[in-house]
């Protein structure tokens, strides 16, 4: 929570006070003033401002931004990805640096990319298929169907049309007739995209190096049934909504009868997580790509697995290049005489540990994936 935050009021409603839930690593800004009912999906940033109304912010890694002069909420979706991704990679480390628990019988999530924030990126790219389709929708013409747009708005996104001159409204996110834009809409659409498939090779990468998995089939069997099911936020322990509903009935049927049976769900639950994750992740693949498991091939999954070095590559350029950012900018600098003054006070870019860190993990897990690669290529076709 940053300084002067106002997280809700009791003045827009003659009930009780209201609610606001937020997803993880939800960041309101300095003075930010949010009325409840609202909601905001994981990864949410609020600039700095007075908002007039609830809020209902379904995309994930947004930036939510009250432009007075326009009179209109602006939303920029992937803004992490596309201008902070220093701050984002860095949080997950140091939040589980942070975990001072003596006593870790519960699996907290950290990562930026996991179950819930996945599902909610799905989301997004629906929406913005949506917006998109919409914003081409001509006047005096019959109306297209839900469907007919998003397919209208994905065709448009995947050619990677320039849609910084059109305006792409969304409505639903703030309880007002003002106009809500979305922007960097082309942008987003591809780093979500990108985003999935690194987090399917990513969570599957482990597995494969432990099972000695060397051919596509041979995954698939391992892996099991993958669904991509809703998930749960309990407390920063990520756990899928059909096992939250099963504990839910057992306790109304009196099958859970105290605490300590309670404890032992959560318990199982995060023993069940990493399998879970991972079923997940191979799920949220196939389905960004509309494959069944059986017609995954060879060539795809390791099209895939390039990717994902690409991906990587990319992410530790933003890394550096976010953090960089702080050693030009004049307005930073201003406040000490020398460059080396500066680097005394705030540490020498080329020294930072964590930029450093990041380089040494996109290293290895490009050897890893190389590693991979290899051993698939040797393996069978499926």
């Amino acid at each position: 929570m940053a300084a002067g935050a106002t997280i809700g009021s009791n003045h827009n409603s003659r009930g009780a006070d209201g609610e606001i839930i937020a997803g993880r690593g939800f960041w309101p800004g300095l003075c930010v003033s949010l009325k409840h009912n609202s909601k905001f999906a994981s990864f949410t940033i609020i600039a700095k401002s007075d908002f007039p109304a609830e809020l209902n912010i379904p995309i994930p890694f947004s930036l939510v931004s009250n432009e007075i002069s326009t009179d209109r909420l602006i939303i920029m979706p992937g803004y992490w990805f596309l201008y902070n991704m220093y701050a984002l990679a860095r949080n997950s480390g140091k939040y589980e640096s942070r975990d001072k628990r003596t006593f870790k019988n519960q699996y907290l999530e950290y990562d930026f990319l996991a179950p819930d924030s996945v599902n909610e990126i799905f989301d997004g790219l629906y929406l913005l298929k949506k917006a998109v389709g919409e914003s081409r929708q001509k006047k005096n013409v019959t109306k297209k169907t839900e469907e007919q747009l998003v397919k209208a708005g994905e065709k448009l996104l995947e050619q990677k049309e320039n849609l910084d001159e059109t305006e792409i409204l969304v409505t639903g996110f703030e309880n007002t007739s003002r106009k809500v834009q979305l922007i960097k809409v082309t942008e987003a659409y591809h780093l979500f995209k990108e985003m999935i498939i690194y987090y399917g090779i990513n969570q599957l990468l482990p597995f494969i190096e432990r099972e000695k998995i060397s051919s596509v089939g041979h995954l698939v069997k391992s892996l099991g049934k993958a669904v991509r099911s809703e998930w749960v936020n309990i407390g920063g322990q990520l756990v899928p909504k059909p096992s939250i509903n099963s504990l839910i009935r057992n306790i109304h049927a009196g099958k859970i009868n105290g605490w300590d049976e309670v404890h032992t769900f959560y318990k199982e639950s995060s023993d069940q997580y990493q399998q879970n994750k991972r079923q997940h992740a191979f799920a949220s693949m196939l389905e960004l790509l509309q494959l069944k498991p059986e017609a995954l091939t060879k060539k795809v999954f390791l099209g895939l697995a390039q990717q994902s070095i690409i991906t990587k590559e990319w992410m530790v350029k933003s890394i550096y290049e976010s953090r960089a950012k702080d050693y030009t900018n004049p307005f930073r600098k201003m406040v000490y005489d020398t460059q080396k003054e500066m680097e005394t006070v705030v540490g020498s870019l080329k020294d930072n540990a964590f930029i450093r860190q990041q380089k040494e993990e996109l290293g290895q897990f490009k050897q890893r994936v190389t590693a991979m690669i290899r051993n698939f290529d040797r393996g069978l076709n499926h």
